[in-house]
């Protein structure tokens, strides 16, 4: 009996699906812009399970985001095969907001995907969205889009000229540099802001599949194709090869930015990123996540989506039986290892050192407090992306504060403009206490509030806290220890706002929602908190 892919294959934050398969095996590489380490890739066998299985930019000399605003760092990198090596070609954009990106593009390889990757090779700075593409004559092309800065597009509010169209150039792996002429070879359909290049070649056709309409609710996979590299491209007879702009019904939102792939016996799929929006106000609070749509060919040498229509759907066929689909609920870890678990990231930082340990209290992460809560340099917050409208998330912390300047705790976190956040501080008439900080999307002042005020006291000792968050409702509680009922604290907070609409809206932020454990020290004494364990836990299906 033939599997069904459910979709989103990568629940959570995951967009930017670049696919390459390898004999059996299926590697995807998404975005993850300013979290470290860089670039997620996920492995598979049957395109219905599927593993994180490494994030290959680890190290300064490929990334260092410190001072990265929010939402930039690595941008849609492109996965590929060829000459016996991985190649990874990836941005990092240095600014948002504005009518700048400063988007640097580079390209590392390794033997294996699990492999030590290799330091970068600079390639240019004329736009973001790099792919390379391996031809069957051997050559090598570069494509990335072009920005254009002398228009009213700024962060947050595109516009459609800034994005100048799809450059083409080639790249020349002997003096590991582009050649040759640089080639605007495609403008983009009506819908605009073009982005997210891919080329393939079939039948003697160049196939050029790009994004556009921007990462929110009109986004579309566009496609052309060409019988020679450098065009005239013609638009496929839909325009759209995948959206489903036209149809708020529609499950799968805000679909685009993907990238086709075969299986071994010639069956078509496309990858594309998506979004699940929460009633009533359409907010994707698990961001942008990766799904994967069957694709027929048809006698007019184009490519459809098997439905017939371009609307992506949740059940896809896969290409043939798989093992049991693993679809775990539960995570627990109590930091008992040398490394930190595969499902955590931080922020920006290549020196990890600098911001948690697992080795000065063995079974206990150590976050050393640095900079404040939503910091673009140095920020002691370790998490792990939310893949369920509806989880739980607990730990335990052990941390005394002797200033009001240190505190550390629990986060449901986005961005800097973004999150909510429980924590043990300490306060002048209180002592030891426990309060909540929230920043629910005011921009572009970022003020918190504190919804208990002062907070309350409490105890000495290590503090369970944990929150509960059920689409787009946010509560948080506490415990003293294991013996005693577990305490609401503070009002209802909107979680919803932990989201890519929330604040400023669609096109404002685009990452996605983490949960996850902090302390920030902003007297500047490096004050340390210890984790001992930390649960997650789904509690609905989503």
């Amino acid at each position: 009996m033939t599997a069904m892919i459910r979709n989103p294959i990568l629940p959570g934050f995951n967009p930017d699906p670049s696919i390459c398969r390898v004999g059996d095996d299926y590697y995807i590489a998404t975005s993850t812009f300013e979290w470290y380490p860089g670039v997620q890739i996920h492995h598979s066998r049957d395109l219905v399970n599927w593993r994180l299985v490494r994030r290959p930019l680890e190290r300064a000399s490929q990334l260092d985001m410190r001072g990265n605003p929010d939402s930039c760092g690595v941008w849609a990198p492109c996965l590929s095969y060829d000459d016996g090596l991985f190649w990874l070609v990836y941005t990092d954009v240095k600014r948002f907001d504005g009518n700048f990106k400063d988007a640097h593009n580079y390209i590392v390889t390794a033997e294996a995907i699990e492999a030590t990757w290799s330091d970068p090779v600079y390639v240019n700075s004329s736009g973001f969205d790099p792919s390379l593409f391996h031809d069957d004559d051997g050559r090598k092309w570069f494509l990335n889009m072009q920005w254009n800065h002398r228009t009213e597009s700024f962060g947050g509010s595109p516009k459609h000229p800034a994005f100048d169209g799809i450059l083409l150039q080639e790249w020349d792996e002997r003096t590991r540099r582009l050649v040759g002429p640089v080639k605007n070879i495609f403008a983009g359909s009506p819908l605009g802001l073009v982005e997210g290049p891919h080329l393939f070649k079939r039948n003697g056709w160049y196939y050029l599949t790009t994004a556009e309409g921007g990462t929110g609710y009109d986004h579309a996979v566009t496609m052309a194709r060409s019988r020679a590299i450098y065009g005239p491209y013609e638009m496929h007879p839909d325009i759209y090869l995948i959206t489903s702009k036209d149809h708020p019904e529609a499950p799968l939102q805000r679909a685009g930015h993907g990238q086709y792939v075969e299986t071994p016996d010639g069956q078509a799929y496309h990858t594309h990123l998506t979004g699940r929006p929460l009633p009533p106000g359409r907010r994707c609070t698990l961001g942008r996540e990766t799904a994967l749509q069957k694709c027929v060919w048809r006698d007019d040498g184009w490519l459809y989506l098997e439905n017939g229509g371009p609307v992506p759907e949740v059940l896809v066929p896969a290409p043939g039986p798989a093992g049991q689909v693993a679809t775990p609920v539960v995570t627990e870890t109590h930091f008992d290892g040398q490394a930190l678990p595969v499902e955590f990231q931080w922020l920006r930082t290549p020196e990890p050192e600098r911001i948690f340990s697992l080795e000065w209290r063995p079974g206990h992460l150590r976050l050393f407090g640095r900079e404040s809560i939503g910091s673009w340099f140095e920020q002691a917050l370790v998490a792990r992306r939310q893949e369920h409208h509806s989880f739980r998330a607990e730990t335990t912390v052990d941390f005394t504060a002797v200033t009001y300047q240190q505190v550390a705790g629990v986060t449901h976190y986005y961005n800097r403009h973004k999150f909510h956040a429980l924590g043990i501080t300490w306060h002048e008439t209180l002592g030891r206490a426990l309060t909540i900080l929230s920043c629910p999307g005011d921009f572009p002042h970022g003020r918190l509030q504190f919804p208990v005020g002062s907070g309350i006291a409490i105890p000495d000792g290590p503090i369970d806290l944990a929150m509960d968050v059920r689409d787009n409702d946010l509560q948080f509680f506490w415990r003293a220890n294991a013996a005693v009922d577990w305490q609401p604290i503070g009002p209802v907070l909107d979680a919803g706002v932990v989201s890519d609409e929330g604040g400023r809206g669609e096109h404002g932020s685009f990452t996605g929602a983490f949960a996850g454990m902090f302390a920030f020290d902003t007297s500047g004494a490096g004050k340390a908190a210890d984790f001992d364990r930390f649960r997650y836990v789904s509690l609905a299906a989503s």
